[in-house]
């Protein structure tokens, strides 16, 4: 048997004229760009997550870089995140001028250790960006406390999270802007790349409107602005998508559980930790071989037996070869966590359409190598 990663085109498939229908409307209505279809998705995602604002952009990495500019965060300032997880999350702070500082991250949850945040605040410190790793909700209660305590603001980067949630908090509640991307590989995913930012702030949604179309808020009045727009044809695919997240989360919660309860107690790797009362919404399963020296193997034993098994964020932010070192980042105390989870972790096939036999198959095929190391 052969277990494929993705399953674009199957999830294609099972909902074809819904697409079909949205992206249609939008061909014929003729209007391609910051036309009525991303006004309808835009207003559909605000409602769904419960925010005042909802703005489409190009993609994840701008909405987090367009949240820092909208809140005057560039040159001399600086920026809390952890280092294993995608660039692009770093690679936005950089984007906006100002300095990415590193914590390590949760041993257990890999999000961002609250406990580890409050050493690297200094008086150039101006905001938070917390990942919700896997599909795992960082703790949002702590970290919006530390905030507050230093007065700075929260970016959520939820590109891996959507339809996520906490046992006292939803997405989006507890920050000034929640960053998002829809690359087609996301839970939610349109056909190309796409993001957006949801805010309560009114200010953050004037400014990044403008900011997303080169500083115009009226047709031929420009300021200091980008290109960076949520264009129609994809807001067609996410405004059919959006109505089906809850049901395919409920699915990709229920393989991980057939995961879990069929991988038991393997001796070579450890399970995914779930937050009790989160709503973990399993962008990635992953396993963690304990050993770092034994991941790369275990990935092509999987790839041999026809698992197409990946690696995700192997080498932390901080060892890759863009790295900017000096005046554009620091590490502060030990990311031998970060550094660990990097090193280790294996994504097995996720998507909700799936099915019990492959994800029985993929299991058989775990348990064979961790068997094979005994």
């Amino acid at each position: 048997m052969n277990v494929s990663f993705y399953g674009h085109v199957r999830q294609y498939e099972s909902i074809k004229d819904e697409i079909d229908s949205n992206m249609r409307e939008v061909l014929m209505s003729g209007k391609y760009v910051l036309g009525p279809m991303l006004s309808r998705f835009e207003a559909e995602a605000a409602k769904y997550f419960g925010t005042k604002h909802a703005i489409g952009l190009g993609n994840g990495t701008d909405a987090i870089w367009l949240a820092l500019m909208a809140l005057n965060i560039g040159p001399g300032d600086e920026v809390i995140t952890h280092p294993n997880t995608f660039f692009a999350t770093a690679e936005a702070i950089w984007i906006a001028g100002a300095k990415c500082v590193f914590v390590d991250c949760d041993p257990k949850t890999r999000n961002i250790n609250p406990d580890k945040i409050e050493r690297a605040i200094n008086k150039r410190t101006k905001a938070i960006i917390p990942v919700h790793l896997y599909g795992q909700c960082a703790d949002m209660p702590r970290i919006k406390a530390i905030a507050d305590k230093h007065k700075l603001a929260v970016i959520e980067d939820n590109a891996q999270g959507i339809d996520g949630r906490g046992d006292t908090f939803k997405q989006g509640e507890l920050s000034d802007a929640m960053a998002t991307s829809f690359i087609i590989q996301k839970n939610l995913g349109c056909f190309g790349d796409g993001g957006m930012l949801v805010t309560n702030r009114d200010d953050i949604n004037e400014k990044v409107r403008k900011l997303r179309n080169h500083g115009s808020a009226q047709r031929d009045h420009h300021s200091f602005g980008f290109n960076s727009r949520l264009d129609d044809i994809q807001a067609a695919v996410l405004s059919a998508k959006l109505k089906h997240i809850t049901a395919w989360t409920d699915r990709r919660r229920a393989l991980a559980a057939r995961y879990t309860a069929g991988l038991r107690k393997p001796k070579h790797f450890t399970l995914p930790y779930e937050v009790p009362g989160y709503r973990h919404v399993y962008h990635l399963y992953i396993l963690e071989t304990k050993l770092a020296e034994d991941r790369d193997g275990f990935v092509k034993f999987l790839n041999d037996h026809g698992v197409d098994a990946k690696t995700h964020y192997s080498i932390p932010i901080h060892k890759q070869d863009g790295y900017p070192w000096g005046k554009k980042a620091r590490i502060v105390g030990s990311v031998r966590n970060a550094e660990k989870n990097a090193a280790s972790v294996v994504s097995l096939p996720m998507f909700p359409e799936l099915t019990e036999q492959e994800v029985d198959y993929v299991v058989e095929q775990c348990l064979a190598w961790d068997r094979a190391h005994a």
